[in-house]
């Protein structure tokens, strides 16, 4: 039983329907808003579940909203009383805004998007975390982006929000292996909604490259009781999956550094070329034992 967020459109329509045709029985939740969150309109949740009821699955739409914990709770509890379990959250809603400069952003501007991407992500996995506790099983699969690790010109917020999605999923993942659960996430590609609005992007991108089908396998392997990876991110963009990894470079160690030193070993520090032998890198971890590593090795200078 699958709860997809945000699936009346885009990347969460292609998810839906795709698990349903894996023979999940899906909750399609899509509060039917605008890009900037407003309005309200049930018919694109609707039609997703006319077209999945059409192709021989099960779904019932839902309409609530991410952004506030009774919205998630709710989502949750229908999902409880129509197929008396949940064993998957993708967690793929969203809002947008227009892209801007550092100089226009505000408090406010940060809140917007944090609150769905964000704090919504957070509300519906808390909804969904006591029952998949219980049953001692569960997939939860949240949405990332490469703009989290690389970055992306006047798009602050987002990019932000998308950094805090990787924090949320690695973190989550070190307690959710002792509950059978498995959290994962995914930083798609896609021609959404708010990619058209972009100006000139639809020029760049080859026919039938950026479709929600695309990504939605990825999406559904994940989601699969046979899938046993917990804590990773996947890169899903054009028809390629990749393992998103943090990696540190091997580096500099003294016990008495100095401006100096830190300048004539900076080199070392960074290994910035365009292709590396990444062999002897530091592959990301658990924060705390990547620091005993570290105090180890200052031991041993």
């Amino acid at each position: 039983m699958a709860l997809v967020t945000g699936a009346g459109r885009g990347l969460g329509r292609g998810y839906a329907r795709l698990l349903a045709a894996h023979g999940a029985k899906v909750v399609v939740n899509d509060p039917g808003v605008g890009l900037g969150g407003e309005g309200h309109d049930e018919s694109p949740a609707r039609d997703v579940v006319a077209e999945i009821e059409a192709a021989g699955g099960i779904a019932i739409a839902n309409f609530d909203t991410v952004a506030t914990e009774d919205g998630a709770r709710a989502m949750v509890a229908q999902a409880l009383d129509s197929f008396g379990k949940i064993d998957i959250v993708v967690n793929n809603a969203g809002n947008f805004y227009t892209r801007h400069s550092f100089d226009q952003t505000s408090p406010e501007s940060f809140a917007h998007i944090w609150q769905v991407h964000v704090i919504g992500s957070v509300n519906v996995i808390r909804a969904a975390w006591p029952h998949m506790v219980s049953q001692k099983y569960g997939r939860i699969i949240n949405t990332a982006s490469h703009t989290g690790y690389l970055g992306s010109r006047d798009n602050l917020e987002y990019s932000a929000a998308k950094a805090a999605i990787h924090g949320i999923t690695r973190t989550l993942s070190l307690e959710a292996g002792d509950h059978g659960i498995a959290i994962n996430a995914v930083a798609p590609g896609g021609v959404t909604r708010p990619v058209k609005l972009i100006p000139g992007i639809l020029d760049k991108m080859p026919a039938g490259a950026f479709e929600p089908e695309l990504v939605a396998p990825t999406v559904v392997w994940l989601a699969h009781e046979d899938c046993k990876v917990n804590g990773e991110i996947f890169g899903v963009m054009a028809g390629t999956t990749t393992r998103i990894k943090v990696v540190e470079t091997p580096g500099y160690c003294s016990r008495n550094p100095t401006p100096e030193t830190i300048r004539d070993a900076f080199d070392a520090v960074i290994l910035d070329q365009p292709r590396f032998d990444a062999s002897g890198f530091v592959v990301g971890k658990e924060a705390e034992l990547r620091g005993m590593e570290l105090v180890e090795r200052f031991t041993k200078a």
